[in-house]
């Protein structure tokens, strides 16, 4: 396991100046991946400090790749699209300094744990129609992707968010856009029609939770784009169960999975 070093930077947005952590490998050796990492918390809720606890640190730890956490804005402090230009700005940061970070600009992750997911996927979508940021991989996990209700969505009761909390998020995010036909695909990855051009994709989501299906339709529709993509279901109604209960078989596993899907791609070539 690689020792990290932690540094906290203010960036430009060009909308304000926004805390970004780095993570970093104490003995970094040549250049290494670097991943953007969005905390989850139903848009609403959540900081850049929760990155400790997320799978990007576990990916820093093991396999000694740079990790950004960006402090986008909340929907209660500036709703869509702030939280996506923050997180596009933090991107944009990682390319611009990937020589200082020792980052190679070749391998650029966009990933982020529910609602931090739907952001990643969004960035990616983002960047993509830019042109600006090349994104070598996205790790959605989990993610808060639809506005709408899905067949998994709609009347759920499951742990930790359920129908009545994501009915919230998405209300607070989108404002005047919520319950319309208007809802843009930067805001809501489901919506967007046309995946082509768009990295490749893992992540994994518990088949009793709100996001499971929107979370496989965005894989098959990546999939219908020609672009490789692959989902991992767990059983179980807990969200992010891979946060909450770390010391679970089923835990270790996905945490497992996502590292041999992750070394598959960028260290085993």
């Amino acid at each position: 396991m690689e020792k990290l070093l932690k540094e906290k930077r203010y960036i430009d947005t060009g909308e304000g100046l926004r805390k970004l952590l780095v993570l970093r490998p104490e003995k970094q050796s040549g250049k290494v991946p670097g991943i953007l990492w969005i905390h989850g918390g139903g848009y609403m809720l959540g900081m850049a400090e929760m990155v400790y606890f997320s799978a990007g640190k576990t990916l820093a730890e093991k396999f000694g790749a740079v990790v950004l956490s960006a402090d986008y804005r909340l929907a209660g402090e500036a709703p869509y699209p702030a939280a996506l230009h923050d997180c596009y700005a933090a991107l944009v940061y990682m390319r611009d300094h990937a020589e200082e970070l020792g980052i190679d600009p070749e391998k650029l992750i966009v990933g982020g744990e529910s609602a931090g997911g739907g952001l990643a996927a969004s960035v990616c979508l983002y960047a993509r129609d830019r042109k600006e940021v090349n994104v070598a991989f996205q790790l959605p996990l989990y993610p808060m992707l639809d506005a709408d209700d899905t067949a998994s969505s709609r009347d759920n009761h499951g742990r930790v968010w359920n129908t009545r909390r994501n009915h919230w998020g998405w209300q607070n995010y989108l404002k005047d856009l919520y319950g319309t036909e208007n809802i843009p695909a930067y805001a809501s990855a489901a919506k967007a029609q046309d995946l082509s051009g768009m990295p490749p994709c893992y992540t994994f989501v518990s088949e009793g939770e709100p996001f499971y299906a929107e979370t496989l339709a965005y894989v098959q529709k990546l999939k219908e784009a020609g672009i490789p993509a692959s989902a991992d279901v767990y059983p179980g109604n807990v969200h992010a169960f891979d946060l909450l209960m770390p010391w679970t078989r089923q835990s270790r596993e996905a945490k497992q999975r996502l590292c041999d899907v992750y070394a598959s791609y960028f260290v085993y070539i």
